[in-house]
């Protein structure tokens, strides 16, 4: 036997059916078990890095499954892995570990597969609490669905039947006989861990942990896995492979294996699902623990509270469950709209604002809106050191966050003669340099984690409008426009997308702050009345634009107009720009 054991844990011996399997356990054996079951071509250590985080809150098992890692494996090989003596292997494991209480469940890529079969066979009801699938359907699930499309044959489902089948050449060769082993054995081996590097961005452990030694074994043994069960399960599917326990399906939307159309009629099988998108490749356990670490405890904890006859979540639910978002800006307007919005699909949120009071009631409706978790921070983000301690300050309490959306802005009207350089900094030190601190700052440490993220600068379409009328917040929102185009260039290698949001005019609380330069008291707060007037004549909330943030997002726009007179606008500055400066010769209304 090769590989190591999980740092910090406690290794038994669990005998069954003809093998000996290595079972790692952490945590508290008080807490709720939770039991990770790994893939091809892995071994436990896959979950080095989830497993410390789950054990913080549960106890926490891995298992090489027969033939991996420090397992022995069964002979002969030939008919010694099939998913009946893999369900063998799993209730040992489970009776040993949690002989009285169930189990939750947790799987990836083979480790997904084989533990469908877990929670949809009858002699394991009882024994399982949840199931968090991974990258692996079930094949009786993929056989019934190969077969709908075979006996419908329309032309989007035999895309999808050439799609999947393009993405499954990997398990065609595994059924060639000796190939796989010698490959595996040979240069395979060798070369896979800079593989995993290149093409899934998967990071090398840095303690030689993972892959472990006993890789070239691993993969030989495990090509069994392929040829004692697929072609059997995909010709004779089982009709009762119900799920009986909840079920959280988490997608890699960039999965090179695995087609996101495999799970479309998923809720037949699981009726209690709850499915989660991750904007990520195959070995999500390895590129993204801190989120699938969050997921898993969320799911975990819901059922153990029994509140699992909520599943199916809200529209966003799949992509910003479970995220770490913050918000500046977030007291008021759009930025209380978009902190909102991310609380109803069940993310974490900081809202940020600097007005204390703001940003706490603001976290206070989050919490009431759905999220998990909410904080308040008051911060000016023109101040560079108070971002650069907000930025360690939540990195160290909460984790890298996923999503920035830059929001905090001032307003400021007025002719550019009549602006004074004072009214320049304060325009640019907050709508400009309040941005780029956010993004410099948490955009380094989306970059450092290696998970990616997000990015929102909230613009206007100001940044390509102009006006005679706004020459200061034109230029600083054309600035956030061009600032967002060229850190998405620079962020797009590492999964990090950027986007710009162009809103136009929106009833927000900023119109009635604006300062208009050159103007005496009287005659500032006569415009901003008028101002304000004309904005709720034009009555276009807040939430809409939240509403396109978040689609944003999920879609990684580029850039974003959001009210009609922003895309109209848009249309213009591409296609007629000489009709835009017409229009900024007229005088404005305000």
């Amino acid at each position: 036997m090769s590989g190591t054991v999980l740092r910090g844990a406690r290794e038994r011996r669990v005998r069954t059916g003809g093998v000996e399997l290595c079972v790692a356990e952490l945590g508290d054996p008080g807490r709720p078990t939770v039991v990770l079951v790994h893939g091809y071509p892995d071994s436990k250590e896959v979950w080095s890095e989830v497993a410390p985080r789950l054990a913080e809150r549960f106890h926490v098992v891995a298992y090489d499954i027969r033939g991996h890692g420090r397992s022995t494996a069964p002979r002969p090989l030939r008919g010694g892995f099939t998913l009946e003596k893999l369900t063998d292997d799993f209730l040992a494991v489970a009776n040993a570990v949690s002989p009285n209480e169930p189990v939750h469940l947790v799987g990836h890529d083979w480790g997904s597969v084989q533990a469908w079969e877990f929670v949809t066979v009858g002699r394991t009801e009882g024994r399982i609490a949840s199931f968090t699938s991974m990258s692996g359907p079930s094949l009786d699930h993929f056989g019934h669905w190969i077969n709908r499309r075979l006996r419908r044959p329309t032309p989007r489902r035999v895309g999808q039947l050439l799609g999947q089948g393009a993405k499954s050449w990997y398990v065609y060769l595994l059924h060639t006989p000796v190939l796989p082993e010698l490959a595996w054995r040979g240069p395979l081996g060798m070369r896979w861990p800079r593989t995993l590097e290149r093409f899934e961005n998967v990071p090398r452990g840095g303690d030689g942990r993972y892959p472990t030694s006993s890789l070239p074994s691993d993969a030989a043994h495990g090509a069994w896995l392929y040829r004692d069960n697929v072609r059997a399960r995909l010709r004779a599917p089982r009709a009762d492979a119900y799920a009986h326990v909840p079920v959280q399906l988490v997608t890699p939307s960039g999965d090179a294996f695995l087609s996101e159309r495999l799970y479309d009629d998923l809720e037949l099988w699981a009726p209690r699902l709850t499915r989660r998108t991750l904007p990520a490749k195959h070995w999500v356990p390895r590129t993204h623990p801190d989120r699938i670490t969050t997921w898993i405890t969320g799911f975990v904890t819901s059922v153990e509270a029994g509140r699992t006859e909520v599943t199916a979540p809200g529209r966003y639910a799949e992509r910003f469950g479970g995220q770490l978002v913050l918000v500046t800006g977030a007291g008021n307007g759009i930025g209380r709209a978009t902190a909102l919005a991310l609380a109803e699909a069940g993310a974490r949120v900081v809202a940020v604002d600097r007005d204390e009071e703001a940003a706490a009631r603001t976290a206070e409706e989050a919490r009431s809106a759905g999220a998990s978790k909410a904080w308040a921070r008051a911060v000016d983000v023109s101040d560079a050191q108070a971002m650069e301690k907000l930025a360690e300050e939540i990195t160290a309490e909460h984790g890298v966050v996923d999503l920035l959306v830059n929001n905090a802005g001032v307003g400021l009207g007025g002719s550019f003669l009549r602006t004074t350089p004072e009214d320049w900094k304060r325009v640019l030190d907050v709508n400009l340099w309040g941005v780029i601190h956010g993004c410099r700052l948490f955009g380094a440490h989306m970059a450092e984690r290696g998970q990616g993220g997000h990015i929102v600068n909230v613009a206007s379409m100001a940044a390509y409008q102009p006006s005679r009328m706004l020459p200061a917040y034109s230029t600083s929102k054309a600035a956030v426009l061009m600032l967002s185009e060229c850190l998405r260039a620079e962020l797009a290698g590492q999964g990090i997308g950027v986007t710009a949001v162009c809103p136009g005019m929106v009833s927000t609380g900023i119109v009635s702050r604006t300062r208009f330069a050159g103007t005496d008291a009287e005659e500032e707060q006569h415009r901003r009345q008028r101002a304000v007037r004309l904005y709720g004549l034009r009555n276009y909330p807040p939430e809409k634009v939240a509403a396109a943030i978040l689609h944003a997002v999920v879609r990684n726009d580029a850039m974003v107009p959001v009210t009609p007179e922003a895309r109209g606008a848009y249309m213009l500055a591409r296609w007629m720009p000489g009709v835009l400066r017409r229009i900024a010769r007229v005088k404005s209304p305000v």
